[in-house]
């Protein structure tokens, strides 16, 4: 999970879309509840990566993983744009075939 969650920063911190992606299953979730909307699939996930990362100029830092199980894990994140600076909570769940199937978000 820690691989895939560093991949997952590396990724959306360069603005690749289509490498973020690639983390996800087809069926996804992103349920944010900090922006009030849950994004489904990849054409919802494309639309939350574009809006939040790509238009706020978001990056994100590592501040902890805790995995829970082979599938789930908590991480804490250091976002910062140009929305200013926000420490987000993701809950996420992966698959058996280690992608990314839902992702609960939060700020603290």
């Amino acid at each position: 999970m820690q691989k895939l969650v560093e991949s997952l920063i590396a990724t959306a911190n360069a603005f690749d879309v289509e490498g973020t992606l690639s983390l996800f299953a087809a069926d996804a979730v992103i349920d944010d509840v900090s922006v009030g909307d849950a994004f489904v699939g990849r054409d919802g996930i494309r639309q939350y990566l574009e809006r939040f990362f790509v238009g706020y100029s978001t990056s994100s830092k590592l501040l902890s993983i805790e995995e829970l199980d082979g599938l789930h894990s908590d991480v804490r994140l250091d976002f910062t744009g140009d929305f200013g600076q926000e420490i987000g909570i993701l809950k996420i769940a992966v698959n058996s075939d280690d992608l990314i199937e839902r992702i609960d978000a939060d700020l603290e």
